[in-house]
């Protein structure tokens, strides 16, 4: 596939670097650019005499599909398709985000996703044909697709359907999250920009052999998480156990943040950012080799996004230290300290400083309580003490000849349990005679 990207901005000089990458994701090779510094043209979006220059560069390049950075409406979808040579696709960035989207999309709730953000962006397409069949033109060209009377109410039928099952899921996805937190797991998840380095940084805080032990009472855990140099690389969630002694820590990575989304597609994916609300710290991790405005930009809709709805502590992490310099470093953390005022500054990549991340997310967790319970010896004790250290980390036991003291560190909901299963005990222990 042979990409033509156009891009268009008020003012200034277009930076076609994201959207190039952005199809280099999806498949395409990119084999030219015309760009333009002007106010939107409402037809064709770019100036007619570009849109002619974009028509001839399509044609001398053998382009097969022509890729705007800037969000076309139906009509210019429409318009700059009858300009271009036959055979010629025009898409947009959000059109061509969904094509990444929909090539990752491995889980079923993924797959729902993106069918949604799809659907979603089709309807008010549909609404265009039908228009333009009104007036008796042909919105076949280019992604229009043929006028179809039933298909606008298709689309919100099929908007409805999905909806409710993606809520479904996400019940059954916060039940697991409850049984993770009730068998004495916090729950860290990581959020950023794609590319920040979340994937590569998982991978350094996963403890890989503790997820094979937990595979019967979490099989959900994916025993690996892929790092590449590549956008899009983590759209669903993975969720890894961390090593952070006495802690039993669950690490999820989610799809990242893009900058520039619509909100219908936010909409779309906004359950996939539930594992980052639901969590009880977020680690915002931060690529901080990037030029200072970039980071400052993302940090703000980051913190935009993640103060909606979230109420965990939010850590900063300043990852891709090795590829700044120590001045460039300590120019950009305090350049940032309004946003990120105590960083942890990282190279996943390398491994530099993740025992001092380790050690913050420790401090910033919900702080364990000391318990100490007296079971009475009875059939079930022994179930009970081996539960509390599959829970909670155990200072001593001391077995008598009718109790067992167990003395342990544990997180409140764990030790709330501990203490009705010894209740339990109580209550099944014959009265005295």
């Amino acid at each position: 596939m042979r990409a033509l990207i156009a891009k268009r901005v008020d003012s200034g000089t277009p930076d076609t670097s994201e959207i190039s990458d952005l199809a280099a994701a999806a498949g395409y090779t990119v084999v030219g650019e015309i760009t333009q510094s002007r106010r939107a043209d409402p037809a064709l979006q770019i100036g007619e005499g570009k849109a002619e220059e974009l028509a001839e560069t399509a044609a001398a390049t053998d382009a097969t599909t022509v890729i705007f950075d800037n969000r076309l409406g139906p009509y210019q979808t429409y318009n700059l398709g009858q300009l271009l040579p036959e055979g010629v696709e025009v898409i947009d960035r959000f059109t061509l985000i969904l094509e990444i989207f929909g090539q990752r999309a491995q889980t079923r709730k993924a797959q729902l996703q993106v069918e949604l953000a799809e659907l979603r962006y089709e309807l008010p397409r549909a609404e265009a044909k039908t228009s333009l069949a009104k007036r008796d033109e042909h919105p076949g060209f280019m992604g229009l697709g043929e006028y179809d009377e039933s298909r606008e109410q298709d689309i919100k039928d099929q908007i409805s359907r999905i909806t409710d099952e993606l809520e479904r899921i996400e019940q059954t996805e916060e039940h697991r999250r409850e049984r993770r937190r009730n068998s004495g797991f916090d729950l860290v998840a990581l959020a950023g920009y794609t590319n920040a380095g979340k994937s590569t940084l998982l991978r350094r805080l996963a403890a890989d052999l503790d997820v094979d032990e937990n595979e019967d009472l979490h099989p959900d855990l994916d025993s690996t998480a892929e790092s590449q140099d590549k956008l899009f690389t983590t759209l669903g969630t993975t969720t890894r156990r961390a090593d952070i002694d006495p802690r039993d820590v669950l690490v999820t990575d989610t799809v990242g943040f893009i900058s520039d989304l619509p909100h219908w597609l936010v909409e779309s994916f906004k359950s996939t950012l539930d594992s980052v609300y639901r969590a009880d710290l977020v680690l915002l991790v931060v690529d901080v080799s990037e030029d200072i405005d970039d980071i400052h930009e993302k940090l703000v809709t980051s913190h935009d996004t993640l103060y909606e709805r979230n109420e965990a502590p939010i850590v900063t992490v300043l990852n891709k230290i090795d590829a700044v310099g120590d001045a460039e470093l300590e120019e950009k953390r305090e350049a940032l300290s309004a946003l990120a005022p105590n960083p942890v500054t990282v190279s996943a990549r390398e491994g530099t400083n993740v025992d001092a991340l380790l050690d913050r997310i420790d401090s910033e967790l919900p702080d364990w309580e000391e318990e100490r319970l007296v079971l009475p010896m009875t059939d079930e004790t022994m179930s009970v003490v081996s539960w509390i250290h599959d829970n909670a980390h155990v200072d001593d036991v001391t077995y008598g000849d009718e109790d067992v003291l167990v003395s342990f560190e544990a997180r409140p909901a764990v030790i709330s349990q501990a203490r009705s299963r010894a209740s339990e005990l109580q209550t099944a222990t014959p009265e005295s005679a």
